[in-house]
């Protein structure tokens, strides 16, 4: 029911999820950019207007004052000349201050000076009425006048600031709004981004630790199935088929090897008896020249063997077979594993130098033996006949580091990085009639990591070729060191 509907809301493809994702995020700063040009719109608006106003009012202020003063002018004229032009002009300039003065009484409704300049021209508009004699004594009304048009001036430019003040608190209001929407609809878009984040990135890394699964050879283990866009799915559905294929590869692969080993190991087994019988004298004496020839299929049985059980190694440790440890005495097991070599030693010439023992140590037989066996056939395979090899060791910062190195001719440079790969063979050729299988030091270094140690190729003073095995101490706990940097650290105090 629950995967069910998650695959009816589950977007169709991938492209339409990034497509949606980009929407969503993209709408909550939509709506912040809109609100935030709707607030500077209105923002705009008011400060147009109010300048207009502004430049209006201080204008109409300016020119009541300038009609104060020519009316003055002109009944001060009057009443020298006596001229009746002069009284036109004064009516004019009262009739334009009265129409001027009732527009100013809206910006200013409550002011007393305008109150008073109201009562000034009813008395002021008498004058063309008066005798010269009256006319003269009302002259002294124009200075009340002028005081209280530019009083009335002043408060235009009052309210004009007020108003500016009311306006510049407004935008500051406007902005604050801004910011805490900018900040809302900011998280908004993360809470987005983040959320659409996990939807692609969920099944991404449900696909990648199916890979890792796959990689790793372990038992398949498979968890929820993808839920995310399609083409996600489908490669959920087919790495599905590519474990299944992997597991009938490694099946066929295991069949191949088992009768493989079976098939070989049964007519080995008898070319091997038949030597041996003949090398007893059963069919007759035999002479130089043919013990000769006898001794070398001998030998090249025991190398066919040696070839067959390094694949049955191999085939095991891909397996991860467990480990048995055990308080050994290293020394000891180096030195069965060079009896096991001493015919080869004696007909390569080789002189042989090994550590003296006891050397105590926690760690595998089986394994062990596998890396010395095959480390010491290297060195007889590839060293110069009648060269050295030596086997080191010595314990240092609870590591044990097994040194076997031999002289010839050194590893080439570009061979060292693939030198632990299975199957890889390099430049030097292998001295005797039979070609190497390429999977000795794989199987070597499989059995080093196996025992949470490491096998590397590193350079020695004297001898060509030297390879040293690092195992660590046994702890109760997990917290194993690292190998790689133990060694290191060991290289830097030896330098």
């Amino acid at each position: 029911m629950t995967s069910a509907v998650s695959r009816r809301w589950r977007p169709r493809s991938l492209l339409q999820l990034v497509l949606l994702a980009f929407l969503m995020v993209m709408l909550p700063l939509a709506v912040l950019m809109f609100q935030a040009g709707q607030a500077l719109s209105e923002l705009s608006r008011l400060a147009e207007q109010s300048a207009r106003e502004a430049v209006q009012e201080t204008r109409r202020a300016r020119t009541l004052g300038a009609l104060a003063l020519e009316m003055e002018r002109g009944a001060r004229q009057y009443a020298v000349v006596e001229r009746e032009s002069l009284l036109a002009i004064f009516d004019d300039r009262l009739a334009e201050f009265r129409r001027l003065l009732a527009r100013q009484r809206e910006l200013l409704p409550d002011d007393p000076d305008v109150e008073a300049l109201s009562g000034l021209l009813d008395r002021l508009a008498e004058l063309p009425e008066l005798p010269m004699e009256a006319f003269e004594a009302r002259l002294g009304d124009f200075l009340p006048f002028a005081r209280h048009t530019e009083a009335m001036r002043h408060a235009t430019n009052r309210r004009i600031d007020e108003r500016l003040d009311a306006i510049r608190a407004q935008a500051e209001a406007v902005q604050h709004r801004l910011w805490w929407q900018t900040a809302a609809l900011v998280s908004a878009s993360l809470v987005l981004m983040l959320l659409f984040s996990r939807l692609i990135v969920r099944p991404v890394r449900q696909l990648e630790r199916r890979i890792l699964g796959i990689g790793s050879g372990g038992p398949p283990a498979r968890g929820a199935p993808v839920q995310g866009p399609a083409e996600l799915v489908r490669l959920d559905e087919r790495l599905d088929w590519l474990a299944s294929r992997l597991d009938e590869l490694e099946e066929q692969k295991q069949q191949f090897l088992r009768h493989m080993s079976h098939e070989l190991k049964t007519p080995l087994a008898s070319v091997r008896e038949g030597s041996a019988l003949l090398s007893d004298g059963v069919a007759g004496e035999l002479s130089d020249h043919q013990r000769e020839i006898l001794e070398l299929i001998d030998a090249s049985g025991s190398e066919l063997q040696q070839l067959i059980e390094q694949l049955l190694d191999y085939n095991l440790l891909q397996h991860n077979r467990r480990l048995e440890t055990e308080r050994l005495d290293i020394a000891t097991v180096v030195k069965e594993v060079l009896a096991k070599h001493r015919l080869s030693l004696q007909q390569k010439g080789m002189a042989v130098t090994c550590f003296d023992g006891p050397l105590s140590w926690w760690a595998d037989r089986t394994a062990t033996g596998h890396i010395l066996d095959n480390l010491i056939s290297n060195a007889i395979a590839y060293g110069e006949d009648g060269g050295e090899l030596e086997v080191r060791a010595r314990v240092e910062d609870d590591w044990l580091l097994l040194e076997v190195a031999n002289s010839g001719e050194p590893i080439p440079e570009e061979d060292r990085p693939r030198l632990f790969e299975a199957f890889y063979q390099g430049r030097i050729r292998r001295k005797g009639a039979l070609k190497g299988s390429g999977i000795g030091l794989s199987v070597a270094a499989d059995c080093a990591r196996l025992q949470h140690g490491s096998l590397a190729l590193v350079d020695d003073p004297r001898l060509a070729v030297c390879f040293r095995l690092a195992l660590p101490r046994p702890a109760d706990d997990d917290d194993t060191p690292d190998p790689v940097a133990a060694l290191a650290a060991h290289d830097a105090r030896k330098d």
